[in-house]
């Protein structure tokens, strides 16, 4: 099913325009500008533009108006043919521009109607407003040239407005409006008037200068002059600083008091509490519940609407406790107020809404059929306690905002048009979008509202609870969490709708404040988009961010211009034309106030402003929970706070409840994170069985095996600046941890393979100076504990073995240039020999262990021995991905089976290599060919 905003037809394009605007001609110089239109001169037959102040002309015939008669179209004074006549009257011109009026007489014989008076003429090349097509609701569309004309909301009370931008030079246009301000011998119909014979209707003709995009205009007339509803808008109630938390709601639910969701006698009572704890989770609660006990059931009896109030179970009190719990978790309570009962037992209204404010608790009236409040009903709110906010079931025009601060689009208009532009002419007035959730998905309104800058009302009062709602309360959650966090932006009077984009179908808001900048994008393409789509300014210091998919966006560049990468989602074809239809995207700009880096495990997140620092794995949700944290540096440990979590981290700055800054990062599935921790030594003694290893500036490269398992993402090239501190010479022996099993008691949790080599409680005969192997790292760890030492970080093991100068093998020389050949042994059968190592050097593979200090020749400039060649050497480094846990050895061994390459490459290896000992329990990873030794820090 088609979308309705496709289904137009070009009737107006296909009229010839011979007589529309042409780029103007300016006559005199820039300096005779006027700062406003003072006059607008026209042909003798009032049908075509002249001059504007007398100082510009159009180049080429210019109509006065354009107008629909009888479903015909016509531009300009030409409508003899309808029997049409048209006066033209000019009114004096003051700060607010020109004005002048239309009157259409009709002087035929026959009824005539007239609709869509567009000034200076509806043309293809321009922004116009005006109707299109026959819904009886939502007729007004907003013009684009080379676009789809977009379905627009106007006030009730100016539905059959035009509007229209005339391009006067490459700085100056003139922003014009129509209204109908009376009628005589005719009917008013929303968008038409039907003239009797000799019957008219008249139009008021505004129209002024503006600079810049042709939102600009449509801002002057709308936002600053309020569509001439009034002459001087009354701000007093948006500058109370009691009544402006309404504009940071933006969920409400409105129910009537028989919904067992508020009152079940079978479940015991009151359930709000229990409705309130599921939208916590879902949408991140309501702001505001509306109760509604009167309506349809008020005339029943003579109660009247108060006494139905002071009639729920447990009456007014039982309220108060309500409200008070529902304030406690941020939830404000309205009670509804039918202004039309008067026929019920007699008592005063505005006595009657005190008192249920005072003994009730509620901070809010919902004024059914009302689209306006008064200062009486706002004063004696006032009376009760600050903060009622009076809430009008229609939406307040211009004229009606003064008086109230908050209102609906109502649900009578079922499937909304895209853009509301009540929310242009007045940002800080808090509108909600009335939606009902028992029909059909309903992903479109909260789409809408989220796309256009406001709330939703979800009104309960017909049932049903479709089995769909969790999902769609799940969308809302995501909708809301951007309007709530970023809230001024959304109540700015610097709100630009519509910014040119790329793509049709696809539309941009702009929403700017002091720090940043929020698009919010809404797309009709079932299937998605993806790619630039609109033209920003990127500056030093600001970044763009997606905040619904949460991934930074580097903007693009395109003929000089930067634009803004955007993915929109794909949605089913079928849910077009539906409540189900279309997607949103948002991209924020924001300033760089994070500074964060993610290395292995360890995530450095620093921000001298804000006042919060939320880390996310994953996407920010109301069903998920951040690692809060408050602003200033940290270094923090996934594993710790996210366990095994593989993927996105989204990092938010926070300005009490304001996001002010995003950033993200990734996690790459399988990566490992170092998890161990260096506990330094208190003991830092040398002993003859330790070398000094001196300060020194180091520069750490590995390598390692190939395998399927990643390895660490090493900073290779990363320069270290290493601190003084003791190794032991050689690795650790038999009768040194036999000492230490006798002197600490030490057992392990688990024995298997524990010191297998052993006969029973002691080494064999002879091995007592041979590298202790079969331990694990826990093993190893409580030795050194023990022995007032620990294992050193791989960091330290490499920088160790080899010293400043980077060598590939302790002793350096010439024995640097080792490589491993095949050698064909059978027809079948190929050995891997280590070549360009001597076997005084060190163990070369043999399969053999050694005594420790068999190599002194492999002694290097530090005096450390048995580096390489001896046993694979456990390190403090401890890596933990989402799946796997290992320890890293350095230094090779003893042991080199050498029939493959898929085995673990053995034998003596460089100083640089790393391999993986991969942990299923202690006793699994204890073997014949790993040991240890100790350090211990010189400097505490």
């Amino acid at each position: 099913m088609p979308h309705p905003i496709t289904r137009f037809c070009f009737r107006i394009r296909k009229v010839a325009f011979q007589f529309l605007v042409l780029p103007l001609l300016v006559l005199l110089g820039s300096n005779s500008w006027a700062q406003h239109l003072k006059s607008l001169e026209l042909s003798t037959d009032n049908r075509y533009v002249l001059g504007f102040n007398k100082s510009i002309a159009p180049q080429s015939k210019t109509p006065l108006f354009s107008v629909e008669v009888n479903d015909n179209f016509y531009a300009g004074n030409d409508l003899e043919k309808e029997k049409i006549q048209v006066l033209w009257k000019t009114r004096s011109a003051d700060s607010t521009g020109f004005k002048g009026t239309l009157i259409f007489v009709n002087a035929g014989s026959d009824s005539v109607s007239i609709t869509n008076v567009v000034p200076f003429g509806a043309d293809q090349n321009r922004y116009y407003i005006t109707g299109l097509g026959t819904h009886p609701l939502s007729r007004t569309h907003l013009f684009r040239p080379g676009q789809i004309p977009v379905n627009v909301i106007v006030p009730d009370n100016a539905w059959e407005l035009g509007y229209a931008d005339l391009p006067v030079n490459k700085n100056y246009s003139i922003s014009a409006l129509t209204r109908r301000t009376d009628y005589k011998n005719a009917v008013r119909k929303r968008f038409e008037t039907i003239l009797a014979p000799g019957g008219s209707v008249t139009y008021s003709f505004y129209a002024d200068f503006y600079q810049g995009p042709w939102q600009e205009g449509l801002r002057l007339l709308f936002q600053k002059r309020y569509l001439f509803d009034v002459d001087q808008f009354d701000n007093k109630l948006y500058k109370r600083q009691d009544l402006k938390w309404i504009r940071n709601a933006y969920v409400m639910h409105l129910m009537m008091a028989w919904d067992k969701e508020f009152y079940d006698q079978e479940r015991g009572g009151y359930q709000l509490h229990n409705f309130l704890n599921r939208g916590d989770s879902l949408y991140g609660g309501d702001d505001v519940i509306g109760i509604w006990p009167t309506w349809p059931t008020l005339g029943l009896d003579s109660r009247n609407q108060f006494d139905l109030f002071r009639d729920l179970p447990g009456g007014l009190p039982a309220l108060q406790a309500l409200s008070s719990r529902a304030t406690s978790r941020g939830t404000s309570l309205f009670m509804a107020y039918n202004p039309w009962d008067s026929d019920t037992r007699s008592e005063d209204h505005i006595s009657g809404m005190i008192q249920l404010l005072s003994d009730a608790g509620g901070n809010g009236l919902i004024l059914d059929t009302r689209g306006e409040s008064n200062e009486a009903l706002q004063r004696a709110a006032d009376s009760v306690k600050s903060g009622v906010i009076m809430y009008s079931e229609g939406m307040a025009v211009p004229a009606n905002m003064q008086g109230i601060v908050a209102g609906r689009v109502h649900n009578a208009l079922y499937y909304p048009p895209v853009l509301n532009l009540n929310k242009f002419i007045k940002p800080d007035f808090a509108i909600f979008r009335v939606a009902e959730i028992f029909k059909e998905p309903i992903s479109r309104e909260f789409s809408l509202a989220f796309f256009n800058g406001y709330g939703i009302e979800i009104n309960q009062f017909a049932p049903g609870k479709p089995e769909w709602i969790l999902d769609q309360y799940r969308y809302l959650g995501k909708t809301t969490r951007i309007l709530r966090e970023n809230t001024d932006n959304f109540t700015a009077s610097e709100y630009t709708p519509l910014l040119h984009t790329l793509k049709d179908s696809v539309y941009v808001n702009a929403w700017p404040a002091e720090e940043k900048t929020i698009y919010t994008i809404f797309s009709l393409l079932p299937s998605g988009f993806h790619g630039p789509l609109f033209e920003v300014q990127p500056k030093p210091g600001y970044h763009f961010v997606d905040l619904w998919h949460h991934e930074e966006r580097n903007p693009i560049q395109k003929d000089g211009r930067w634009f803004v990468d955007v993915q929109t989602d794909a949605f089913e074809k079928r849910w077009l034309g539906t409540n189900n239809e279309g997607t949103v995207d948002c991209i924020a700009q924001l300033p760089e106030y994070l500074d964060i880096s993610l290395f292995g495990d360890e995530l450095k997140v620093a921000s001298s402003e804000g006042t919060e620092i939320r880390i996310w794995a994953g996407n920010p949700s109301y069903q998920g929970k951040p690692l809060a944290l408050v602003n200033g540096n940290h270094i923090i440990s996934i594993m710790e706070h996210f366990g095994r979590y593989e993927g996105k981290l989204v990092i938010q700055l926070f300005r009490d409840a304001v996001l002010i800054d995003e950033q993200v990062t990734h996690i790459i599935p399988g990566m490992p994170r170092l998890l161990s921790k260096v506990e330094h030594t208190n003991n830092n003694t040398p002993s003859p069985e330790m070398s000094r290893i001196p300060a020194g500036s180091f520069i750490f490269k590995t390598t390692h095996g190939d395998g399927f398992i990643p390895y660490p993402d090493y900073r290779n090239g990363q320069v270290y600046q290493m601190l003084e501190f003791l190794m032991d010479i050689f690795p650790v022996t038999n009768i040194q941890f036999k000492e230490f099993i006798e002197k600490s008691g030490y057992q392990p949790q688990d024995t298997l393979n524990f010191l297998k080599h052993w006969n029973g409680n002691s080494f064999p005969p002879g091995k007592e100076n041979y590298p202790v192997v079969y331990v694990s790292y826990e093993d190893a760890q409580a030795y050194a504990k023990w022995a007032g030492k620990r294992l050193p970080t791989e960091v330290e093991w490499q920088y160790a073995a080899q010293t400043s100068d980077g060598r590939s093998w302790p002793w350096g020389g010439n024995t640097s240039q080792v490589h491993r050949e095949e050698e064909k042994v059978t027809e079948t059968l190929t050995r891997f020999t280590i070549k360009g190592i001597s076997p005084d050097y060190c163990n070369i593979g043999n399969g053999i262990p050694d005594a420790v200090g068999s190599y002194p020749k492999g002694t290097n400039p530090f005096g450390l021995q048995d580096l390489v060649g001896a046993v694979w050497q456990l390190t403090q480094d401890l890596y933990k991905s989402g799946s796997y846990d290992y320890i890293m050895l350095k230094g090779g061994s003893y042991f080199n089976p050498a029939s493959s390459w898929w085995y673990v490459q053995g034998g003596p290896r460089e100083t640089h290599y790393s391999q993986q000992l991969l942990r299923v329990s202690q006793g699994f990873e204890r073997n014949a060919t790993v040991g240890f030794r100790c350090v211990r820090d010189l400097v505490p």
